[in-house]
């Protein structure tokens, strides 16, 4: 400890004579005191102590000792009193304590947070606990939160058998889950919540889906909804519908690709002093065409989202703003001074 000053620079008691009193009274460091005349590491030392003994042995079990060792010996103990006296860490520790065994499933029955997980990882890492797949565990926990969004009984008792029986039995085949199947996974299943719920709202069940239920499912949302075709085929094959009922898939890359001649053909077609194409057809093209962008986007476009002004025309789709120069902009100035006159199309 340097409390005193000699010529400008920090100097400790002995040279400075200071006669401050900074040793702990309890490891007789010269620390910085915190409570009672002890220094914050013999403070964390006691909570830690107080927290992890078995109020039914009075001691705190054998396989807890390493761990105590470890947070008695955090590298900053102030920080370390704090996170501990937090009031859900300090629950937390209280039901370890009483476990008589500690393990991976003792663990999952505490309470489930953030500090179960630290924990768990701390266990781990001083070999109290045996490594395990964090992605299958981490699956599971969310699965758990996801069949709460599920408006129907019925519905959730089936997205739960379809959970167990083909995400988790596939997991559990696994060497260890990967991270492309643990998101798949996650996708397949949010959609089909989605699906499930949406058949909910028009009072329709599952087992009496129907092919214009599907049809229209897919018409009314964006691609990501054809992900339920996995779910379908599950549900097929479990006989919880039609054999017969089917999903159209969005397959990329399958369409014939044209030659950069034919691409500039078609370009030219729809900017044109003279094209074959109405305004609203034009404004479509351009989008979809020059710009890439989907066509169900595309039609649902609103005049709230187009901009128009003397030097550029703006268009915005999603989180995407398009400028269109001339003679991009051509279509989208003339639906403009139209659009009270001729019936909307691609811009509504």
């Amino acid at each position: 400890m340097l409390p005193g000053f000699i010529n400008g620079e920090p100097a400790c008691r002995k040279c400075t004579g200071i006669k401050l009193n900074v040793d702990c009274v309890e490891c007789g460091a010269e620390e910085e005191l915190y409570a009672q005349g002890r220094c914050w590491r013999c403070v964390l030392g006691a909570a830690v102590d107080r927290l992890l003994t078995n109020p039914e042995t009075g001691v705190i079990n054998d396989e807890l000792q390493p761990f105590a060792a470890a947070l008695k010996s955090m590298k900053r103990a102030n920080s370390g009193l704090t996170w501990i006296n937090q009031e859900h860490v300090t629950a937390f520790l209280t039901d370890l304590a009483r476990t008589p065994l500690v393990s991976h499933d003792v663990v999952d029955q505490l309470p489930r947070s953030r500090t179960r997980e630290y924990v768990r990882e701390l266990l781990v890492a001083h070999q109290i606990l045996p490594p395990r797949d964090g992605l299958l565990h981490r699956y599971i926990d969310w699965s758990n939160d996801a069949l709460n969004r599920l408006k129907s009984a019925e519905h959730r008792d089936i997205v739960n058998r379809y959970i167990r029986w083909h995400h988790l039995r596939q997991m559990h085949s696994m060497e260890s889950v990967s991270h492309g199947t643990f998101l798949r996974s996650k996708q397949t299943v949010t959609v089909t919540i989605e699906f499930l719920n949406w058949l909910t709202d028009r009072d329709i069940s599952i087992r009496d889906l129907s092919q214009s239920d599907l049809d229209a499912w897919q018409a009314e949302g964006p691609s990501t909804r054809e992900f339920a075709i996995r779910f379908l085929a599950w549900a097929i094959k479990t006989k919880l519908v039609a054999a017969d009922l089917a999903m159209t898939p969005h397959r990329r890359g399958t369409s014939p690709k044209m030659s950069v001649e034919n691409q500039r053909d078609v370009v030219d077609s729809i900017t044109s002093d003279e094209p074959a194409l109405n305004p609203r057809d034009r404004a479509a093209g351009i989008l979809v065409l020059v710009f890439g962008q989907q066509i169900e986007r595309v039609v649902k476009l609103t005049w709230d989202r187009v901009i128009v002004s003397d030097k550029l025309v703006t268009v915005t789709l999603g989180d995407i703003a398009i400028s269109l120069p001339t003679p991009l902009d051509e279509p989208f100035r003339y639906l403009s001074g139209e659009r009270d006159l001729v019936k909307p199309l691609v811009v509504v």
